[in-house]
């Protein structure tokens, strides 16, 4: 069996509004009130996953979830037209678009049973995403439903705040080979929320039956999580032995180096520097919330990365130097998700890492040039051109939305979703 990474890129939902709903996230609170585009913003999620493919990646995607979420607001005891605009705007979200929130993985060489384990996390943090795990619990189980393969499990339960692989990260010598797998937790982070709490941590370690001696937990720094780094996966990501982090990701990073090396000695820890690199530019560019890849091929490793990272000097200079200074970077793929950025999440954010053979995944969640070309062709007719904040309770817009994901799931073929 061949396992592979695959990428697997939440499609940007026809309900993408700019509700400023996430404290601690900047980007998302500095554009509260504006006109969003969602047909934009889900045509540069069908063009980063296009680009991906065309570099040899293997590529999957998820569907957007039904929004408004009627369900949550009847366990509220309200609806779209009665409900206060916050709860509103929060029953409308489209931030399940960042699969790096799903769930957080387990390959099937790190588990005791040889079986790939997902858990679907409970983001029970913020009130718009606490909802969410309901339907990616039904697509996580549709899409991974061959039992001789995976495991999937349901959420961590209150009052432990789990968000998934955005706050997780694997090392090893590659993809296929056992790893090490390590959980960053939060405790506090000044005037904003710590969203991952240990206790989350290592429950979804347990239930993925993994190797104490192959398993880390490392706390985010407080000074990170109070610059507006909410998850991990704003200062720091790993891929295969590299781990690439700021200088202030974590709480105690010398400890974390040491306990990195100790468990996995051909680890190559990449360290930018706060006196290059602060994080006040590595969060406005999303240096870190990049995805770094493993080229076919022998190609090295590239990071693909908002072009935002591109616009800022300081990243740009220190990021050129690293690949011409022959570090294991060795190419540079600014991608256009702009409208994602404008809302807190950048490449990174939009996909959950699955490593597996392809051939186990259900195939229609599988992506290939002709199905993305299908789902921009339906994207392009049916997914609203703008939203303003005022039109969250407009009848008319609800059922543009709604006929928009229906229309995208028989494109797919996911019927079962509806």
């Amino acid at each position: 069996m061949a396992l592979v990474e695959i990428n697997f890129d939440g499609i940007i939902g026809p309900s993408h509004n700019y509700a400023g709903l996430s404290p601690g996230n900047i980007a998302s609170a500095n554009n509260a009130g504006a006109v969003s585009q969602p047909r934009a913003a889900a045509l540069q999620g069908i063009e980063k996953m296009r680009a991906n493919l065309r570099l040899g990646l293997a590529q999957g995607f998820f569907m957007p979830l039904d929004r408004p979420n009627k369900a949550w607001l009847a366990g509220l005891a309200t609806d779209m037209t009665t409900a206060d605009p916050h709860i509103r705007a929060a029953a409308f979200s489209a931030s399940a678009m960042w699969a790096a929130n799903a769930a957080t993985v387990s390959p099937a060489p790190d588990t005791t049973d040889g079986r790939c384990h997902l858990s679907a996390a409970n983001l029970l943090t913020m009130a718009h995403r606490s909802h969410e795990w309901t339907g990616t619990l039904v697509q996580l189980k549709l899409a991974f439903a061959d039992e001789r393969h995976f495991t999937v499990h349901g959420p961590v339960p209150p009052p432990f705040g789990d968000e998934g692989a955005a706050n997780f990260m694997r090392l090893c010598p590659s993809h296929g080979e056992a790893g090490l797998e390590i959980f960053v937790y939060g405790k506090s982070g000044g005037p904003f929320p710590a969203r991952q709490h240990i206790e989350a941590s290592k429950a979804v370690a347990r239930a993925h039956r993994l190797n104490p001696e192959r398993t880390l937990f490392i706390q985010q720094s407080e000074v990170a999580i109070a610059a507006g780094a909410f998850h991990n996966d704003v200062v720091a990501v790993a891929n295969e032995r590299v781990l690439f982090t700021h200088e202030q990701a974590f709480e105690a990073p010398e400890v974390a180096y040491e306990a990195v090396k100790a468990r996995m000695p051909e680890a190559e820890i990449v360290i930018v520097p706060a006196e290059r690199v602060s994080l006040a530019d590595a969060i406005q560019s999303y240096l870190f919330n990049a995805q770094l890849v493993t080229l076919p091929d022998g190609g090295g490793m590239a990071l693909i990365l908002p072009t935002e990272a591109q616009a800022n000097l300081n990243v740009w200079g220190w990021l050129e130097e690293h690949v011409a200074g022959d570090g294991p970077i060795r190419r540079l793929v600014p991608v256009d998700v702009r409208q994602s950025m404008a809302n807190g999440g950048g490449p990174a954010c939009l996909r959950l890492r699955v490593v597996a053979d392809p051939t186990t995944v259900d195939p229609r969640f599988i992506a290939d040039e002709t199905k993305l070309d299908r789902m921009a062709d339906v994207i392009a007719e049916h997914w609203p051109e703008s939203i303003a904040p005022d039109q969250l309770a407009d009848p008319a817009l609800v059922e543009q939305v709604q006929k928009a994901r229906l229309a995208l799931l028989d494109a797919c073929g996911l019927g079962e979703l509806r």
